[in-house]
């Protein structure tokens, strides 16, 4: 990719994205068919009240799956009709709410367990519904991860897995199952038929999910590492953590840009000080994967700051455009140090592409976008250089004969990791347009010089 005029392309500036396929949903005969309907499910004359209350509830179960596949397999032209129907068939009797209530979350179990089978997790299934749906969806969404959490046990989960139900604050708070869908309502002020809506609109979302490449073990599997941190690991992270807040809340370019520098050293020498432990264990370690978010807007250059974080760290980047999220592979702790400093590193940005203001063509016609766009290109790419600057300078102050072999080892494992995972992938390549945007997202980039002073890491 070229440079704007009279500006020499970055060093690693044209470096593709790595991309994995896009990703179809399944046409609907491809899908779980739902359950239908049993003839006479629905309690008759004689029966005890006991009898009556299970095969209205199972009638109950039986309409709230036909309503759902009806939905998945609407056609786009009437999807809204489908909508209305089964929404209609469900609110209708405020005698059978609770009945609905308790089969909502009933199917919750099934939606929710089927997307954990195919590669899903918390924050994907939570990032999916932000993405196309509205605040009251993602409140349910949060809650039925929930309710079907409740078959699980905190030992059955990995350690990225809990961390993400604690990040979502995902917690049955509600009583009684059939009392679910009447606190929701009062909490939100829906009346029925809205709130039916809403729980089709979302039970449709996951229900066309594909399934995707699995980074860690699915509730209930054997984890294939500890479900707990790494020894060691916490207070790693929690200097690494203060450091780049600190970065992100000062007003000072100085500060921020030391505070920024200690963290990258940190983190590169935590991953030497790992690849030195490793040589002795009996052992090896394997890399592991982990998902972060990439939304709009200007996704490609974010795409390409987390790439820029990533590559100075010893992973690699894999982005699904279609769900707005990358997989990042590489070694635990590595893993961990990436997604914090990315995030710093986007908030520093996107306050100094906000900082740095909007932008207009001679005859008025904005060209803001194209500003950001290129300032978040050039960031990225000056931010590449720095971090991989300040990763060459860590490895070369460790006098050790076993770090170089031990690094290109992970380094390995880690190019077979992705290959195995992602076999087949695509390149894409990021323009610029706006030459100003390109100066200033690198001047930005300056400011957040990654070169810090030495004796910054204490041990």
């Amino acid at each position: 990719m070229a440079a704007p005029p009279g500006r020499a392309a970055a060093p690693g500036l044209s470096a593709p994205l790595r991309l994995v396929p896009t990703l179809r949903s399944p046409p609907p005969s491809a899908r779980p068919a739902a359950r239908a309907a049993a003839p006479g499910i629905i309690g008759g004359v004689g029966r005890s009240e006991g009898e009556r209350g299970v095969n209205e509830q199972g009638g109950t179960e039986a309409l709230l799956a036909q309503a759902v596949q009806d939905v998945v397999a609407a056609q786009p032209k009437r999807l809204d009709r489908a909508l209305d129907g089964g929404a209609s068939l469900l609110a209708a009797s405020a005698e059978r709410w609770p009945a609905v209530s308790r089969a909502v979350l009933g199917h919750a179990e099934q939606a929710v367990g089927r997307a954990w089978t195919v590669g899903w997790r918390p924050a994907d299934l939570v990032r999916v519904v932000r993405r196309s749906l509205g605040p009251v969806h993602l409140a349910l969404a949060v809650d039925l991860i929930a309710a079907e959490g409740r078959r699980h046990g905190a030992a059955t989960l990995d350690r990225r897995w809990q961390e993400q139900l604690r990040e979502l604050a995902v917690e049955v708070w509600w009583g009684p199952d059939e009392a679910y869908l009447g606190e929701f309502a009062a909490r939100h002020r829906l009346d029925r038929f809205a709130l039916a809506t809403a729980v089709l609109e979302l039970f449709r979302a996951w229900a066309v999910l594909p399934p995707i490449t699995p980074v860690g073990p699915a509730p209930g599997a054997t984890p294939a590492r500890p479900v707990g941190p790494v020894e060691g690991e916490p207070r790693m992270l929690s200097r690494i953590r203060a450091l780049l807040a600190k970065a992100e809340s000062t007003e000072y370019p100085e500060e921020a840009e030391a505070l920024t520098a200690k963290a990258q050293q940190l983190m590169a020498q935590h991953s030497i000080d790992e690849a030195l432990l490793a040589v002795g264990r009996p052992t090896a370690a394997t890399p592991a994967a982990l998902r972060i978010g990439v939304d709009n807007p200007y996704e490609s250059p974010k795409t390409m700051l987390l790439d820029a974080v990533a590559g100075a760290n010893r992973c690699r980047v894999v982005w699904a455009k279609e769900f707005g999220f990358c997989t990042i592979v590489g070694f635990d702790g590595d893993l961990d140090g990436v997604e914090l400093l990315y995030t710093s590193l986007l908030v520093q940005a996107t306050s100094a592409m906000h900082r740095a203001g909007s932008r207009q063509h001679l005859d008025g016609a904005s060209r803001t976008k194209a500003f950001r766009q290129s300032f978040l290109v050039a960031y990225a790419a000056r931010i590449r250089e720095r971090l991989a600057a300040a990763t060459e300078e860590a490895t070369r102050a460790t006098e050790d004969s076993r770090l170089l072999p031990a690094l290109a080892a992970r380094e390995a494992a880690v190019d077979r990791t992705i290959t195995r995972m992602f076999p087949k992938l695509t390149a894409q390549r990021v323009r610029v347009s706006d030459g100003e945007g390109w100066t200033a997202g690198r001047a930005a980039a300056d400011r957040a010089d990654l070169h810090g002073r030495k004796g910054a890491i204490r041990r």
